[in-house]
């Protein structure tokens, strides 16, 4: 009896997958997700440079822009200021620019700058 009780529930899943074969996506589909993909990489890029332009016009900023260094935020860190970076614990940073006091300026994942205190930060 317990054998045929494996093979009971053995033999709809296979016919299950059989049937999942058949209903694939037609071309058509497939090729809409490339198309939408490409709209959210240019909309990123877009809000990126939008970013960028804020940065340079808030900070004065008019040197070519290199990451020297990437770190770790240790912990999290709401924003007091528009010009300090909100940090969440765990996210990697791109340093861009060492300042006087004991901040540097970083840039996040989502293209945004702003300064962030040394202290929050783990360099590797």
């Amino acid at each position: 009896r317990e054998k045929d009780d494996k093979s009971k529930t053995w033999m709809p899943k296979f016919l299950m997958a059989k049937e999942d074969k058949d209903q694939r996506k037609s071309s058509d589909d497939e090729e809409r997700n490339i198309f939408k993909v490409k709209k959210s990489n240019a909309e990123k890029s877009k809000k990126m440079e939008k970013e960028e332009k804020f940065f340079r016009e808030t900070f004065m900023y008019d040197k070519e822009i290199n990451v020297i260094n990437t770190a770790t935020a240790e912990r999290s860190v709401p924003s007091k200021r528009r010009v300090d970076l909100p940090i969440t614990a765990g996210e990697q940073l791109d340093v861009i620019d060492v300042t006087e006091g004991n901040a540097v300026i970083c840039r996040n994942s989502e293209g945004r700058y702003g300064y962030v205190l040394v202290e929050h930060l783990n360099f590797r």
